[in-house]
């Protein structure tokens, strides 16, 4: 074993990963791009100020590291890949992968050839070095924004998938460079991307049949049982062909991400905690290797080279690439501000500088990580202020959210859908969820609580937020979470009868109020609609005197519990302890079969009457 802070490699990957952690967790609070902080974490453990963490401990373990790494991140990135959406704006994306490529390679090389007095020699190597954006901060910044649908699709695509186009082409560059001739160059770089899809969609077709048969992969080692094939895929495809492991990881991930597995959910979320780990350590080491020095010495010609790369090249790039598509002048606009760059530039910097040695190296590398940082504080604090002036942002006080795909959440889900509203359910039981999209709902699966899921079930853009699950407590907890950290207006818990443990108190100490106005048994619900012995009907109040609160009395609510209110536009009103039950109230109940003529009788008594159309059953909700 190794002591002290020097000459210590594993001493300096765990303090990189630390490090990364908690420049993630910071920047969070903070609701900043992570980036800013892991390359100024990297900055200052590194060996220019504390010298705590020093890659070059690390020897070749680097590029090994860096290997492993990347292949996590693009895996991910390809998982969230959604081919149905991807096909709606398929022609800006081809274009935006090839004509781009050669707009941003060429751009590059020109800025820096007349900006900074390079010979074109490597500033044509600048230029193909800075043609990826990449997943690990376009996507964050898309969920963090909440652009329109188009839009976020055009720019999440174009990330994940241009790293491997912009890293191949990049590497043939450089071969080029170092001798290799044009044509050889010509012929290995679709070589490399074709090898990179062929291993890819192999790799990623045997572990997506291998999920989906039952008990192939016994349950709970799913995630890393797709960990290991994802690296190893990377690493065979890098065998095979040099540099093509990185179309093979994001192939892969597609493949996995849209094959429908049973347990594509689960893998998703352990991914991004994965990914977020393996980012942190990263950035912190790559950033480490950088010389400050280096990069204060490209002065004010560096700068003008990022913001020509920002203001001249990207809108050029986006305006060529978007000509007779379906694209409005302020989506073009905004597609043609956002383009940070990420992990892979980074990575494939550092490897030009390995390669390059001298001080060309270490130039072409401080410069990109000058774009890295200049493009991820620019564009990361001023994305979301571009999406609301030119009106981009989807709006607020759409939808509901349901925490709880149980037999009772997805019933309410149904109802939301069948009038018109747009409703996600989230769970972190996969059968559940599988169960709840098979009812024509959409589904976010995770834990409810994660700020991931949040994101990705738009939570900030909702009108209201039902927690319906079993347990009363992750329910009150759920209700909290949205109303102080996403904002949503209104908020509903569900809580049990008799239980004692979450109170009316708790719930309205919480800003959120009682669902369907009294404490109830959620789980005795789910089983009866399970069991097709529970029924939607609706009734209309007539008569309001003997009394008009929601609260019903004991011998009526194991029998009776009311679901939604339906306005004069045939929409649907969220029960609570503040709505009453007053003349011409229209109401949709959840009537126990087994006791559905006592409940009749004793609606008739409150004054209520059915309406025309008749109780309409509620057996689609069911197994």
């Amino acid at each position: 074993m190794h002591g002290g802070f020097h000459d210590n490699p594993a001493l300096v990957v765990a303090l990189a990963l630390a490090a990364g952690v908690t420049a993630q967790t910071l920047a969070r609070h903070l609701r900043m791009p992570g980036i800013v902080l892991l390359l100024g974490a990297g900055v200052v453990l590194g060996p220019d100020l504390l010298g705590i963490v020093e890659p070059d401990v690390l020897g070749s373990a680097l590029d090994a590291l860096v290997g492993f790494a990347v292949a996590v991140i693009l895996f991910e990135g390809g998982l969230n890949l959604n081919i149905k959406r991807i096909r709606g704006q398929a022609p800006v994306i081809r274009r935006l992968l090839s004509v781009g490529v050669v707009v941003t390679a060429a751009g590059g090389a020109v800025a820096a050839r007349y900006l900074l007095g390079w010979e074109w020699t490597p500033s044509l190597l600048f230029g193909t070095l800075v043609i990826v954006t990449g997943p690990t901060v376009v996507t964050p910044l898309l969920r963090r924004i909440r652009v329109t649908r188009k839009v976020e699709t055009i720019l999440e695509t174009e990330g994940v998938l241009i790293d491997a186009v912009g890293a191949v082409v990049a590497v043939v560059a450089l071969e080029i460079a170092l001798g290799h001739s044009l044509a050889e160059g010509a012929i290995s770089a679709p070589t490399r991307l074709g090898v990179g899809l062929v291993v890819g969609g192999l790799g990623g077709l045997v572990m997506a049949l291998l999920l989906r048969v039952p008990r192939a992969v016994p349950e709970g080692l799913e995630s890393i049982f797709t960990l290991a094939f994802a690296m190893a895929v990377f690493q065979v495809s890098n065998a095979l062909t040099a540099e093509s492991g990185i179309m093979a990881a994001i192939t892969a991930g597609a493949v996995v991400g849209n094959s429908g597995a049973r347990s594509a959910r689960g893998i998703k979320e352990f991914k991004e905690q994965l990914t977020t780990l393996m980012i942190g350590m990263l950035f912190v080491l790559l950033a480490a290797d950088v010389r400050v020095a280096s990069v204060v010495a490209m002065g004010l010609p560096g700068v003008w080279v990022v913001l020509a790369l920002m203001f001249v090249v990207r809108p050029v790039n986006v305006f060529l690439c978007t000509v007779r598509a379906n694209l409005n002048w302020r989506e073009k606009l905004f597609l043609g501000w956002v383009a940070p760059r990420g992990i892979v530039a980074a990575a494939v910097a550092s490897l030009f500088a390995d390669r390059l040695g001298g001080g060309l190296g270490e130039e072409l590398r401080s410069l990109v990580f000058l774009v890295i940082a200049a493009t991820v504080v620019l564009q990361g604090a001023t994305a979301s202020f571009m999406a609301r002036l030119l009106g981009l942002q989807r709006p607020t006080g759409r939808g509901y959210a349901i925490f709880g795909a149980t037999p009772l959440g997805v019933l309410l889900g149904q109802e939301f859908k069948a009038h018109g509203h747009e409703v996600v359910v989230i769970d972190a039981d996969a059968r559940k969820c599988k169960e709840a999209e098979a009812r024509g709902l959409r589904v976010v699966y995770g834990n409810a609580l994660s700020e991931t899921v949040l994101l990705r079930s738009q939570m900030d853009t909702r009108k209201a937020a039902l927690g319906v699950s079993h347990n009363e407590a992750m329910n009150l907890l759920f209700v909290d979470l949205v109303r102080r950290e996403a904002h949503v207006p209104h908020a509903y818990a569900a809580g049990e009868r008799n239980r004692g443990e979450v109170t009316p108190e708790h719930v309205r100490a919480a800003g959120a109020c009682l669902l369907f106005g009294n404490e109830t048994d959620p789980e005795l619900w789910s089983v009866r609609v399970r069991r097709g012995t529970a029924e939607v009907q609706t009734w209309r109040r007539e008569d309001d005197s003997a009394g008009d609160s929601v609260e019903l009395p004991r011998e009526a609510v194991g029998m009776l519990l009311p679901l939604f209110g339906v306005d004069g536009k045939d929409q649907l009103v969220v029960l609570d302890g503040t709505k009453k039950f007053s003349a011409g109230r229209v109401v949709r109940w959840l009537v126990f079969k087994d006791r559905a003529d006592e409940a009749a009788a004793w609606l008739r008594d409150q004054g209520w009457v059915t309406t025309p159309d008749g109780p309409a059953d509620a057996d689609d909700a069911t197994d």
